[in-house]
């Protein structure tokens, strides 16, 4: 017959127990969420935790974890912390599902056999190649996101038979398990893509570079060709030629340029030096640059004064080529006796500098899709005004790393266009 004393003092050490466990339960957690916040999470130290916290809060001698393989399509012994000697020899190693862990993946249920030696699905093969002897058994499955990745298993309890705690533990513990291990998983994906990315944009940097050099070489013969044949044309019609194989070969250079601006269209924002730059200096340089592009001198480009004293705080070398892509821009959909004005204005805190023409305009439903990479407002099966489409992608990426703004403005089509570039005053 038990005593009120007797009862107080059994559920008070129920009770430590269970805070206990808890308190277990919470450093497990802490553990896993350490590791998964580690520049390199891995299953070989995150597994570890686990089994120990498995082996301790159900008082049992060991614990493994399997993990399904979706390409092979089996259940696998993917950890344990056996003592054994040889117990890493299972590691590896399938199980069928006809097993007891192979149950209770199927089944998505826990199970528990204090008496393995009699239950007809226990797979005698793990035992025979570790060399460790399973007498009693506990596993539950681990869900992610609904999904059974594996099972959660810990083997011979000290003192059978296994309880509801014991499996509202695991059960806890399991579902912690899934979450690292699907996490883990998640971030080494993760990055293995970024290095193939990396790779990739290693490589397409290179076959520009190489593809550039490799084409300018030729492209300076034939403009020099050109030349000579223009110079000394005995003919209207031999100078007409000349004149048609110089403007192709000056077009042909314009996407050479292009191209060798794609590396620009990713972030580029930790290698920009920015220093006090004079806008009229800024300013002087696009003017040399504007009649140096095809077709650029034939434009009447204007260049209202600046004041001295006005001055940006920008990446010179990088800011020159975005707005020197905006002036492209403007010069290639601008007729030949069309007009560019490029004019300043000071706004609170920044500078703006504003590109206007009165060419072919914008339709208000491109407006917000000139800038996206590749971008073409025409097919291109019938295109008139060439490019690459990338031009003011990366002069908005270039603006855009300089702490800058830009935005295009236009009225509708045939009635020009406002390129306006909001730099950061000095």
């Amino acid at each position: 017959m038990t005593t009120p004393s007797s009862d107080l003092e059994a559920e008070v050490l129920r009770l430590r127990a269970q805070v206990a466990g808890l308190r277990k339960m919470l450093t497990v957690t802490t553990q896993l969420n350490a590791a998964l916040l580690s520049p390199d999470p891995q299953l070989e130290i995150l597994l570890p935790a686990i089994m120990d916290a498995a082996a301790e809060l159900t008082d049992c001698e060991s614990a493994a974890v399997l993990l399904w393989d979706n390409d092979w399509q089996e259940l696998y012994f993917a950890a344990t912390n056996s003592a054994s000697p040889t117990a890493h020899e299972v590691l590896g190693m399938p199980v069928p599902l006809t097993s007891i862990a192979g149950t209770i993946f199927r089944e998505r249920k826990p199970l528990a056999v204090d008496n393995v030696d009699q239950d007809p699905r226990h797979y005698k093969n793990v035992d025979q190649q570790s060399g460790f002897h399973t007498a009693s058994l506990m596993g539950v499955p681990m869900l992610s996101r609904d999904r059974v990745i594996g099972v959660l298993e810990v083997v011979n309890k000290r003192k059978l038979p296994f309880t509801p705690r014991d499996e509202q533990a695991l059960m806890l513990l399991g579902q912690e398990a899934a979450v690292a291990i699907e996490v883990a998983r998640l971030l080494v994906q993760l990055k293995s893509a970024n290095e193939e990315l990396s790779q990739v944009e290693k490589l397409k940097d290179s076959f520009i570079s190489i593809a550039s050099h490799e084409l300018r070489t030729p492209l300076g013969s034939i403009l020099g060709y050109a030349t000579f044949i223009k110079d000394d044309a005995t003919s209207a019609d031999i100078a007409e030629y000349a004149d048609a194989v110089m403007r192709n070969a000056m077009h042909l250079r314009s996407i050479l340029d292009s191209m060798a601006t794609l590396r620009y269209l990713t972030p580029v924002g930790k290698d920009v030096k920015p220093e006090r730059v004079p806008l009229s200096s800024l300013l002087r340089d696009l003017q040399a640059e504007a009649v140096s592009m095809p077709s650029g001198v034939e434009r009447n480009i204007t260049f209202a004064p600046v004041p001295l004293y006005v001055a940006v705080l920008i990446d010179r070398e990088r800011l020159g080529l975005a707005v020197a892509n905006v002036m492209q821009n403007a010069i290639r959909f601008t007729a030949v006796d069309g007009t560019i004005a490029v004019s300043v204005q000071q706004r609170p805190g920044e500078v703006w500098v504003v590109l206007e023409d009165n060419g072919i305009g914008i339709a208000q439903e491109h407006l917000e899709h000139i800038f996206d990479e590749f971008f073409q407002v025409e097919d291109h099966m019938v295109r008139k005004y060439g490019g690459l489409g990338i031009g003011l992608s990366v002069a908005r990426m270039l603006i855009k790393a300089n702490h800058g703004r830009i935005w295009a403005e236009s009225d509708g089509l045939g009635l020009g266009a406002r390129f306006i570039i909001a730099l950061p005053n000095a």
